[in-house]
């Protein structure tokens, strides 16, 4: 069988609400990962079959098929084409799926998997809430909420619901906030990310480049204390999650190379590593957040594999309570879970956080020499992808 290959990988490094990529339109920053991944290769870029880029907040700038625009904004002839993907927190995990799909199909040799997200420029939630203040309803239809009881799905219930059902503490989400900053600062003052992120000029409010560089994950806290931590307020009454322990609202983009063997021969290229599994699984929208539980136990059966097996996990940190439940529901080994820190210490950029993850882990497993690795995240309406790579 026809396999798919990863042969580059790269990511921004993040920016805050506001902060050193606020001056960036999104179109713009998916485009400069698009280049980047061709000049890591060396390759003909009109050797790219297609693009697909995840992205949740497809309004606005990111609107229109921002895939597409990406392109029109990057140095790929104008033959390529694009799409965009919505599937959520793992939209980009998806748009990895899906190429790597193609190139083993053989219907495609050579696809980018991209996502971007401006959480600064196009808010979380816009597509949702400017379409109600239009007067043109909301996603949850009638017969939803007579299936789900009026139940409101939300991302922050859902993160209470799984802390008090895995009898998780406030003091022990706030020591792993905490660990997520500590292994963020220690990898960056050890030159860790240095290989995955692309270094881009900071622009201001009106697009111009201050002479600043920006190749420092911006949301890291080098001096983090768990006092300073658990000082945060609840989100809401009697709960256990404070913006503390959840992940920082984010701008980047991100993007792999994915080929087949065909691929290989025409970029006269190495692979970096190979895909060996890769499933999506829908569970209670909800609770919502559980779902890369029962995700990662299917994937395993259907891969052959124990947990043991794999190396290195990357579970994305939403919520300090999903890779924690994670970790006590599959008796998972801390020390191999987001070894570099995750989301809460270097954010969560929605739709480039499936491939922005892949790279991590991808470069993570050629600087440790290991040889499996594990991907994946929760995503709204209760899924949640499972990717598994090779080293090679």
């Amino acid at each position: 069988m026809t396999q798919a290959y990863i042969v580059a990988a790269v990511r921004t490094a993040g920016g805050r609400r506001g902060g050193r990529l606020s001056g960036w339109h999104p179109v713009e920053l998916a485009a400069r990962v698009i280049d980047a991944l061709v000049d890591r290769t060396g390759m003909d870029p009109a050797l790219v079959d297609d693009v697909l880029m995840g992205c949740v907040s497809q309004v606005g700038e990111q609107s229109t098929n921002v895939a597409r625009n990406a392109v029109l904004a990057s140095r790929l002839p104008q033959s390529v084409p694009g799409t965009s993907i919505d599937r959520q927190c793992g939209s980009s995990q998806q748009a990895l799926h899906f190429a790597a799909q193609a190139v083993m199909s053989g219907t495609m040799d050579v696809v980018i998997a991209a996502g971007v997200e401006s959480m600064t420029r196009v808010p979380m939630g816009s597509p949702s809430t400017l379409a109600q203040k239009a007067g043109m309803g909301h996603y949850q239809s009638p017969e939803i909420c007579r299936r789900h009881g009026d139940a409101v799905f939300s991302q922050f219930t859902g993160a209470e619901m799984v802390a008090r059902k895995y009898g998780l503490s406030k003091d022990t989400l706030d020591r792993y906030a905490l660990q997520s900053h500590q292994r963020a600062a220690a990898a960056t003052q050890a030159g860790l990310f240095r290989d995955e992120i692309v270094p881009l000029p900071v622009r201001d409010a009106d697009g111009r480049d201050t002479g600043q560089l920006h190749e420092v994950d911006e949301g890291i806290r080098f001096d983090a204390s768990l006092e300073a931590i658990a000082q945060v307020k609840l989100l809401q009454e009697g709960g256990v999650i404070t913006a503390a322990n959840a992940s920082q609202i984010c701008d980047g983009a991100s993007g792999v190379l994915v080929v087949n063997e065909q691929g290989l021969r025409k970029l006269g290229v190495d692979p970096l590593a190979r895909i060996h599994h890769m499933s999506v699984l829908g569970h209670d929208p909800v609770i919502m957040l559980e779902a890369p539980i029962p995700a990662t136990q299917r994937a395993l059966h259907k891969a052959g594999m124990r947990l043991q097996d794999i190396d290195l996990y990357e579970v994305n940190e939403a919520f300090a309570s999903v890779p924690l439940a994670w970790l006590q529901a599959l008796d998972a080994d801390p020390e191999r879970m987001n070894a570099r820190g995750g989301a809460i210490a270097l954010g969560h950029p929605l739709g480039a956080s499936g491939t922005k993850l892949m790279t991590t882990l991808v470069h993570a497993l050629r600087q440790t020499g290991k040889r499996w690795g594990l991907q994946t995240m929760c995503e709204g309406g209760g899924m949640a992808n499972v990717t598994i790579v090779e080293r090679l």
